[in-house]
């Protein structure tokens, strides 16, 4: 599996013959890159509803939608996105597949409010576990997975749910702290989810989420996890299997 980090917390996911792209937003400091010049994705994954992870979402009118009904509605009448997953979209706990990939819906802990006002509900926010497998209560030890946090607090379902059953060998968290976990939370999930691997987003985008990622290494080692901190550069990738 590929992972590709655009700044903030937009991902390229490449699992096969199989491109997923989650929450398209490029106005961030972290790329260089305009929506054009990203291939288009098979599917677009939306955590949430909030502008800074949905910006560019309509850039991309050939992917399929993979988001909570409430969001994949607005996505139909605002930008006239019409094919999503499902098509109707999909909803927490629940798991698609997406050609090469299956993609399972988790929690997260935040607010999802859409438009810049937020006017409207968006239903309830997200992550995505993105695995080769499909999830069984069989550990799979050939099995690759990757989580996508979403914009979240620290809570106990990673320990209890995502990292026992959904088993993730690398998560990308949140760290900007004041929207989300910062740091110190951050770490505490990672050492939850048990993961090999640990990338940072969601920092350095806005002047209240500034973090030096060195202090999100040392809170990983002070959790006691043995996860491998990955700090990537904007539009830089990491593979693993």
């Amino acid at each position: 599996m590929e992972l590709t980090w655009h700044g903030h917390s937009a991902w390229g996911v490449q699992l096969g013959d199989t491109s997923l792209l989650i929450d398209p937003f490029f106005d961030n400091p972290k790329t260089s890159l305009e929506p054009s010049d990203v291939d288009d994705p098979d599917y677009v994954l939306l955590t949430h509803g909030h502008a800074d992870h949905i910006a560019h979402a309509a850039e991309y009118p050939e992917a399929t939608l993979v988001a909570v009904p409430e969001l994949a509605a607005y996505a139909e009448d605002e930008w006239g996105m019409d094919d999503a997953v499902g098509g109707m979209g999909m909803n927490l706990g629940g798991t698609v597949e997406c050609g090469d990939a299956f993609v399972t819906m988790v929690r997260a802990d935040h607010t999802n409010g859409i438009m810049t006002d937020y006017e409207n509900s968006a239903g309830p926010p997200a992550g995505f576990v993105i695995s080769d497998t499909k999830p069984t209560q069989e550990s799979d030890p050939d099995s690759t997975a990757f989580y996508h946090a979403g914009d979240t607090s620290l809570m106990v379902e990673m320990r209890e749910v995502v990292g026992p059953y959904l088993e993730p060998d690398a998560a990308a968290v949140p760290i900007g702290d004041h929207f989300t976990m910062g740091p110190g939370q951050a770490a505490i999930a990672v050492d939850w989810l048990d993961v090999d691997y640990a990338l940072p987003m969601h920092y350095d985008t806005f002047p209240p989420i500034e973090q030096d990622p060195e202090d999100f290494r040392r809170e990983v080692k002070a959790a006691g996890s043995d996860a491998e901190v990955v700090v990537l550069d904007g539009d830089e990738s990491f593979s693993f299997e």
